[in-house]
């Protein structure tokens, strides 16, 4: 194998490598806190009862409310099912049976979440597709909210 030697002196400095001590890994540990799957998915069930709210104050029709909350619902419900499938599991030992039970959570996420949009004419009445649509849409951004705000995010300048 041939090394490619560094073109100036300051590039060769750059490649010096220093390990963290325990005590910074800590520290970085500590900063980079994982959000738990709870929060988000208890997050996103709080937005889409904001959303659903909103949809009826800012129409005046409870039938568009509700269709906005169970378009949260076929989000929040699908992603608690996915959690705590993917959750109960997490500590295999042997990785192909963690990747089979990831892909198998979410094909049974993706199928619930169709089969709840099916019921939807026959579950709420006077549904209004257009309210549905955003409350489903809402609440999944919410995923990204809680990555922002999540504690350790460097904020860039």
């Amino acid at each position: 194998m041939k090394t490619i030697a560094p073109e100036t002196e300051t590039e060769a400095d750059e490649s010096d490598f220093k390990p963290l001590t325990a005590q910074e890994a800590e520290q970085w540990r500590s900063r980079h806190l994982p959000i738990s799957v709870w929060k988000v998915v208890l997050g996103q069930a709080v937005v889409g009862m904001l959303v659903a709210l909103g949809a009826w104050v800012l129409t005046g029709r409870v039938s568009v409310g509700w269709s906005a909350a169970y378009g949260a619902l076929a989000v929040v419900l699908p992603a608690a099912l996915f959690a705590r499938g993917v959750l109960r599991h997490k500590a295999s030992a042997n990785p192909r049976a963690a990747m089979v039970g990831f892909f198998g959570w979410e094909i049974a996420k993706i199928v619930l979440t169709v089969l709840l949009l099916a019921a939807a004419p026959r579950l709420v009445p006077g549904l209004s597709w257009i309210a549905l649509l955003v409350g489903i849409v809402i609440t999944m951004k919410t995923y990204w909210v809680a990555l922002m705000v999540r504690p350790g995010v460097r904020k860039t300048d």
